[in-house]
């Protein structure tokens, strides 16, 4: 598919960044967040009855004109990175917001095949550099059948997923029925972490060199998927004198083990034997400290729990023990940060953990690493502008490093897992049995 842009422009605030709060001090886990861009994509099928004939000319004068309003509750989105201070310097410069003709119909590249290749990755420009470049980045692209697909660009130095999608409804919702409805995000992190300068971390990821190429495959699990694959794990317990309780049993979890047991085994067939290894889960804080912080606090405020897994003398991976192990990995993790008294002790315990999971990560000679991204629970199916709730949303093909993304289906009851692996790797993934049984 040809993706042609039309025209781009500056989307700056419908009304002026007040003097008091044209600089924003980041947090210190901003401060040591990662750099690159997130993007996500939103499809949507030409409009339904119900909805109304809105075209697609009126669809993007509606959503630039809602960004525009957004943005003065989102002010720093519209601001720039200071090159020398830890700050956000809320100029009003503005957000880019681009539009974009496809050749093509968005049936046509809702197929698997098409979805698994790194197309849809431009349906918003490529961004690595957020000190020059703008926080935020729109495409909205034109579909000749009549769909559209919103690719929505932010930087991680500014946003976690639970800020992102914050942003997304408030935009939908400013779009849909009007920006008085819209919720406004909290910037006091800052003031609660402030920026540190005695934290170095570097965070560790397997990427793509000339000889290992990393390729995505979506595996689709169903709600009927998830009962019986709950229901096997629950055997497993049994069958091994053990019991899991409920709560530990959910769907993603039991998902991510499914997931990381077959990796496991892929390891296996690689090097001959079963190896160590660890899983970097990630872990929305808000909520889950004794520390006053407002729930809708925008930007990053997020830990990271790391299940191992230590191979046995039997040479077998039982599912129940790896949903043992992320459920008490998540459970302790929490339990550590419960105990911190202040932001200071706290934000020091969580740095302190980051580094240790570093440098275990960085021992791969020794032991398999499995990065996963939940966006799981997160509002991104009611991202409805006024024109219906997206088909289908996507974080994009991960081309440069392996990872595993795991979303919430649009019913709410599955989960759509993104697998991005070594291309050798993925050959073997692929025919695990008891993937193939669940999955879709």
């Amino acid at each position: 598919m040809k993706i042609e842009i039309i025209f781009r422009k500056w989307i700056t605030p419908s009304s002026p960044t007040p003097p008091h709060l044209q600089s924003l001090k980041i947090s210190s886990f901003d401060q040591h967040g990662q750099s690159h861009y997130v993007p996500s994509f939103y499809f949507y099928p030409a409009n339904e009855e119900e909805c109304g004939v809105i075209n697609n000319a009126e669809k993007s004068l509606r959503l630039q004109k809602s960004l525009s309003e957004v943005l003065t509750l989102y002010y720093p989105f519209a601001g720039r990175y200071s090159s020398d201070e830890p700050l956000i310097e809320c100029n009003d410069k503005g957000a880019e917001y681009l539009e974009a003709q496809v050749a093509g119909s968005l049936s046509q590249l809702l197929s698997d095949e098409e979805l698994e290749t790194q197309l849809q990755n431009h349906f918003v420009p490529p961004l690595f550099d957020p000190i020059n470049s703008p926080p935020l980045v729109v495409q909205f692209n034109r579909f000749e059948c009549g769909g559209v697909a919103i690719g929505v660009s932010m930087t991680h130095k500014m946003v976690d997923a639970f800020s992102a999608f914050g942003f997304i409804t408030a935009w939908a919702t400013a779009c849909r029925i009007g920006i008085h409805k819209a919720s406004p995000p909290s910037f006091e992190l800052g003031s609660i972490f402030p920026p540190r300068d005695s934290f170095r971390i570097e965070n560790w990821e397997r990427k793509a060199t000339a000889t290992n190429k990393i390729v995505t495959k979506r595996f689709v699990f169903d709600a009927v998927a998830i009962s019986n694959l709950k229901a096997a794990v629950s055997a497993s317990a049994r069958n091994n004198s053990s019991e899991l309780p409920k709560q530990q049993i959910t769907r993603v979890k039991v998902v991510a083990a499914l997931i990381w047991r077959s990796c496991i085994r892929v390891s296996q067939a690689v090097h001959g034997r079963m190896r160590p290894s660890i899983v970097k889960f990630p872990i929305n804080l808000r909520g889950k400290t004794n520390l006053p912080i407002p729930e809708n606090s925008c930007g990053n405020f997020a830990g990271w729990s790391a299940p191992h897994f230590m191979p046995n003398d039997e040479g077998e991976v039982k599912i129940h023990e790896l949903v043992s192990r992320i459920h008490d990995g998540i459970e302790q993790t929490l339990s550590n940060y419960a105990k911190a008294s202040s932001s200071d002790e706290f934000f020091i315990m969580v740095m302190n953990d980051f580094r240790k999971l570093d440098e275990a990560l960085k021992q791969t000679e020794q032991q398999d690493v499995y990065l996963f991204s939940c966006w799981c629970r997160f509002p991104m199916y009611e991202a409805d502008f006024g024109w219906g709730k997206p088909t289908l949303v996507s974080r994009g093909v991960q081309a440069h490093k392996e990872m595993i993304l795991l979303f919430d289906t649009k019913d709410g009851n599955g989960i759509d897992a993104w697998v991005s692996l070594e291309e050798k790797n993925m050959l073997l993934f692929t025919q695990d049995p008891d993937l193939l049984a669940f999955t879709t």
